[in-house]
């Protein structure tokens, strides 16, 4: 026996919208956290630690927010670059900015990069 499904059963069952993984909100606002109290220590306002790692204000304080959209409340996931550009803003590195974030990670080794391949 075949059974019909409306459009509206189909999607519910197959077009739904995968949720965000209780971790990535968790390491979202840990890395917020992080990113804030160094730049605090630093003495830099939000416009201008945005500034020096040329993002806009609103994006930088998305990342201090852990979101990446605040209608959405999507938590934050930015690139590798912009924590490179963040780091080097905040007078940091990219490992100590996640030093904190990782749960049972702290004390990673660091790895110095010498340019070559």
């Amino acid at each position: 026996m075949c059974t019909w499904l409306t459009l509206s059963e189909l999607t519910d069952t197959v077009g739904e919208v995968p949720r965000e993984r209780p971790l990535e909100s968790q390491l979202a606002m840990a890395l917020a956290m992080q990113l804030r109290r160094r730049r605090e220590t630093v003495g830099l306002t939000q416009e201008r630690a945005a500034e020096r790692a040329g993002l806009s204000r609103n994006h930088y304080q998305l990342l201090e927010a852990g979101l990446s959209d605040r209608a959405k409340k999507t938590p934050s996931n930015p690139r590798l670059s912009t924590l490179v550009d963040i780091a080097i803003a905040l007078d940091s590195t990219v490992p100590d900015l996640l030093t904190d974030v990782v749960p049972g990670r702290s004390g990673l080794p660091e790895v110095e990069y010498d340019g070559r391949h």
